[in-house]
């Protein structure tokens, strides 16, 4: 096995799309409806993931609220305080993109795989 990227598991009890909970502010629904169906196809994502989604696009909707806000006409301060609550949100989003499979780096790292008879168990040597 060594070289070759091991295909990526499936759950059986992968959702179907879904639409974006209405409480959603509207750039988070945005990027919901964006990433739900390459989600959906990869059939990785269950219920137990849904949590990290919302949140992952409360985060991306916080960071282009925010900008919005930036680019107006507000003084330094509030474009300083409004920056870091960016920059938090940003590094959040990065986060949970990485772990719902969503940048090029996760999706380059082997999958969770069964066993192989191959390679030696390293925990049980």
């Amino acid at each position: 096995m060594r070289g070759v990227k091991p295909e990526m598991q499936t759950d059986p009890e992968a959702l179907e799309s879904l639409d974006a909970p209405e409480w959603l502010s509207e750039d988070a629904r945005s990027e919901w409806d964006r990433v739900m169906p390459i989600l959906s196809e990869r059939r990785i994502l269950t219920d137990a993931d849904l949590g990290g989604l919302e949140n992952y696009c409360i985060c991306i909707g916080r960071v282009r609220e925010t900008e919005a806000l930036i680019q107006s006409e507000l003084d330094a301060d509030m474009q300083l305080k409004l920056i870091r609550v960016q920059d938090k949100a940003m590094a959040s989003a990065r986060q949970l993109a990485a772990e719902l499979g969503l940048t090029p780096v996760s999706r380059s790292r082997p999958a969770i795989r069964e066993d192989s008879d191959d390679e030696p168990d390293p925990l049980n040597v």
